[in-house]
């Protein structure tokens, strides 16, 4: 599990990511509202972390504009601010948990695991897939990224729902040949290629973090880095 966590005050951020690694949870940190969006093109987030009163751009602002992109990623606010408009605001802004310091990193802890297990049993229902901005609803066929709908042909799809199934893992040219066609079909390596290629024009083709990656010698896989 990767979590980002926007905090300015150093001993706190330092002392909650110490914590979450030995619960077995990495944890990249940064104090402004910029150097959290920096990051956030990096790679995939499990969790974003967010405190409201920081530089640059404050965690509301920051909330809203997450959500913009996407809709899944769960947000926990985590700020001295605990009146009920400041929770309404916070809510409103797309937030999912709301944390008022001081609170007790046990209580944090349990938080994230319960909002992880609440995002995992809604798309198991709803047979949904997101990496990074990439939406599936696997029943209605519909993929989006960035909130834009993206139109692929039967196969096209079928082949992203392979990389997307692996959840990051390394999917072989001779496994997705044999997943994407008729076990009587005959397929060459130039023919998968092709195929990938079609998927990128389509999925990462404008986007400057790239979501299908080839491992040369190895295969392809799907994954926000």
């Amino acid at each position: 599990m990767n979590i980002l966590f926007l905090e300015d005050d150093f001993t706190l951020s330092q002392e909650i990511k110490d914590f979450l690694v030995a619960k077995g949870i990495e944890c990249d940190t940064v104090f402004d509202g910029d150097l959290f969006f920096r990051q956030y093109k990096k790679q995939h987030y499990d969790v974003f972390l967010l405190d409201i009163n920081v530089p640059k751009m404050n965690g509301l602002d920051v909330c809203r504009k997450i959500r913009e992109a996407d809709q899944n990623t769960p947000i926990i606010m985590l700020t001295a601010y605990g009146e009920l408009d400041d929770k309404i605001d916070a809510f409103g802004s797309g937030a999912d948990d709301y944390l008022v310091k001081p609170f007790h990193l046990e209580e944090l802890y349990a938080r994230i695991k319960v909002i992880l297990r609440r995002k995992d049993t809604l798309q198991a229902e709803n047979n949904i897939i997101t990496v990074g901005d990439l939406f599936m609803n696997i029943d209605e066929k519909l993929v989006k990224r960035a909130d834009s709908t993206i139109s692929l042909t039967a196969k096209e799809f079928k082949l992203l729902c392979i990389l997307a199934e692996a959840k990051g893992r390394i999917v072989s040219k001779q496994t997705i040949a044999d997943s994407l066609w008729d076990y009587h079909v005959e397929t060459n390596q130039n023919t998968i290629e092709v195929y990938i290629n079609f998927l990128r024009n389509k999925i990462d083709k404008g986007h400057e973090n790239k979501l299908i990656h080839t491992k040369i010698g190895f295969g392809y896989y799907l994954r926000a880095e």
